[in-house]
């Protein structure tokens, strides 16, 4: 921001200053045809206020100002992204405001939702099914630790909330919700010896009884893959078409 002169902004003596029209050029190109040209006064420098040098203010020399002034901006809890911050009258002499618009930053952990935050949590299948304790870190460098008590089953997907997010703008005493989407993380293939399956199978509630017929294929899924599904498709596309269309069956019409 600009600090004024002693001049009080006006560049030099009373009555130095002087008004100043742009300079305009008038060219004949030809019988009937004027061409007007308008250019920046080497003089004012476009400010249209030329002043003598003799009039010129000694403190500023006749730019109206002598330095640069910090303006501290306070930004309050909850405030959010694109909200605007008006210093009103700091301007180019002390007349027009300057507005500070806030550009909110991605964080790697938080986003906003409305007036909440939102994160996602990945917690092991042991956690999900016995139970965890999981910190979390804050944005103003604290931790919360997120709790599950015994026998309380989270799912891969459940959503929960605390009252942990931001302060309310105005309000910086109340908090918003913090809203966590639990990821569950299930063990690899083949981490479980047989005799220990046997044993967990014991401890997770029966299975859905199921009568099996004659009349039932048994088929083992595995890891989809959309490139080999796509070619599978086709070749079945192909082998349909070879058995309607055999070849050499034009040539053996024609014949």
């Amino acid at each position: 921001n600009v600090i004024r002169a002693k001049c009080e902004g006006q560049g030099g003596k009373e009555g130095g200053v002087e008004e100043c029209c742009p300079r305009r050029r008038i060219h004949q190109r030809g019988p009937g045809m004027i061409q007007q040209t308008q250019s920046v006064c080497m003089v004012c420098q476009g400010h249209a206020e030329p002043i003598s040098p003799k009039g010129r203010c000694k403190s500023c020399n006749g730019r109206k100002i002598v330095g640069e002034k910090i303006l501290e901006v306070h930004i309050d809890k909850g405030m959010k992204d694109g909200q605007k911050i008006t210093f009103y009258g700091e301007g180019d002499n002390n007349q027009d405001d300057i507005i500070i618009v806030l550009d909110q930053k991605d964080y790697a952990v938080f986003t906003w939702q409305g007036e909440d935050f939102t994160m996602c949590a990945d917690i092991q299948l042991v956690e999900a099914q016995c139970s965890f304790q999981k910190p979390i870190s804050t944005l103003d460098n604290g931790a919360i630790l997120l709790t599950s008590p015994l026998g309380q089953i989270v799912k891969h997907g459940d959503i929960k909330s605390v009252n942990e997010g931001m302060p309310v703008y105005h309000r910086p005493w109340e908090k918003s919700w913090l809203i966590i989407k639990f990821q569950v993380t299930f063990p690899r293939n083949g981490c479980l010896p047989p005799d220990k399956l046997s044993l967990l199978e014991k401890l997770l509630p029966e299975r859905e009884e199921m009568e099996e017929t004659g009349e039932m294929d048994q088929v083992g899924p595995v890891d989809f893959d959309p490139n080999r599904e796509r070619w599978s498709h086709y070749s079945e596309e192909a082998s349909e078409d070879n058995e309607n269309h055999p070849q050499g069956g034009i040539q053996d019409q024609i014949s």
